[in-house]
């Protein structure tokens, strides 16, 4: 039997849906209401109208260039480009800062970013002390992981980033239960400890985060006792998605709507294929609705085998934006989209970039059933026209392209 943060996490997924779907409107109404970001982008949207997915997927997607295009343009008036909902003081305790800069506030709601679920899913319970590796300065990672693991009942310690031989020498005196970092890092005290013949034995589990945590570094930490899990959040959103004890793939949190895209639009994708994460929270203070991730990723079929029953992803799959430059002229996933989207009988489409520095050649392949030369010299006319480029049209039978969610291959030689 497997032990679960909340019941949540074995509802029939038609419960959820349901539940999901009749929250929505409330919080678009409330981002349209509270939030002057918003007011602005979602003017005219009737918010009640949209309790569906399929009227979710009408309503435009945020991306996070977008979000920091507002923040700098308001900065004076507003450091969060007016998508937050609270001002300084009480309801906003701490204010972060991730790379561009984006600035990200923090509520008073417990556990803010929802982080618990992840913790509580990698081992840990009320009662232990957990070795809290993320920054605690600018970024907010180790605020999240702090609050989630209050949540859960556990103490943390406090440790940050870098000076491994004092990461060393406290984990061996306060014992802790495990660790939350980075897996890299989590290696580097490891080997450090290994170095100074330090034993840790009481470390034996760990969540890890904010970079690729690949099956060899996963063995690597069983060999020494140390199981690891990921999970997959950011700074804007919170948790997204956890991995459980079945480590097939990762579970989404409760409390988001996760839509997949076709990158460089807001289109879901038929379930399976690979495409841009789009988020929606439930967040009051921060609520961003189709927020897009620009990451990739891919809905998996079935059901997780520890009982939870909501949906699964592959995790991280690489980045969904492909925007390249060809001849001086900046080429979007979005344009590639819109040039397929003229034609009916046409699929999914890639544009490959290839050639040398100066000597730059676009193809792009279509799949169609349709073998016609006329359709290839029309879809030829559109890339043309859209783009303002040439591009050689390859008419390819359905189902030939990779599923990775690539929309604009650049394989140009820069030698």
């Amino acid at each position: 039997m497997h032990e679960h943060y909340d019941e949540l996490e074995l509802r029939a997924p038609d419960v959820r849906e349901t539940a999901l779907m009749a929250a929505l409107p409330a919080q678009v109404k409330h981002a349209q209401h509270a939030s002057a970001a918003f007011a602005d982008i979602l003017k005219g949207v009737d918010a009640f109208a949209v309790n569906c997915r399929a009227s979710l997927a009408k309503l435009p997607v945020t991306r996070k260039y977008e979000l920091l295009e507002r923040q700098r343009a308001h900065r004076q008036a507003n450091p969060f480009g007016g998508f937050s909902t609270q001002g300084f003081g009480q309801g906003m305790p701490r204010v972060f800062a991730s790379p561009g800069p984006i600035y990200e506030p923090e509520g008073t709601h417990p556990d803010y970013w929802r982080m618990a679920r992840a913790i509580y899913a990698a081992g840990f319970r009320s009662g232990e002390l957990i070795h809290n590796c993320f920054s605690y300065h600018f970024v907010p990672a180790g605020s999240m992981m702090e609050t989630g693991a209050h949540a859960v009942g556990c103490t943390v310690f406090p440790g940050g980033t870098g000076q491994t031989e004092q990461q060393v020498q406290a984990m061996a005196e306060l014992l802790p239960a495990g660790y939350i970092g980075t897996p890299s890092f989590l290696k580097l005290i490891l080997e450090k400890a290994e170095a100074l013949n330090t034993p840790l034995p009481s470390v034996r589990k760990a969540l890890v985060s904010g970079e690729a945590f690949p099956p060899s570094l996963r063995d690597w930490l069983q060999a020494r006792g140390v199981s690891g899990y990921q999970c997959y959040a950011t700074a804007d959103l919170g948790l997204i998605a956890y991995e459980t004890s079945a480590r097939e793939g990762l579970v989404l949190d409760e409390r988001v709507i996760v839509e997949i895209v076709r990158p460089g639009t807001g289109d879901p994708v038929p379930e399976g294929e690979v495409g841009e994460l789009v988020v929606t929270t439930f967040n009051s203070d921060y609520p961003l609705i189709r927020f897009g991730t620009g990451d990739l990723s891919a809905v998996l079929p079935g059901q997780c085998p520890t009982g939870r029953t909501n949906i699964r992803i592959k995790g991280w799959m690489g980045r969904a934006d492909q925007t390249t430059k060809v001849r001086g002229m900046f080429v979007h996933p979005g344009q590639i989209s819109e040039v397929a989207k003229r034609f009916p009988q046409v699929g999914k489409a890639r544009l490959i970039v290839s050639g040398e520095m100066a000597s730059d050649h676009m193809a792009l392949l279509v799949e169609s059933n349709e073998t016609a030369e006329g359709l290839a010299l029309q879809i030829g006319e559109a890339v043309r026209e859209i783009t303002k480029l040439r591009a050689e049209i390859q008419l390819v039978s359905p189902g030939s392209l990779p599923n990775d969610g690539k929309v604009i291959e650049d394989i140009r030689s820069y030698a």
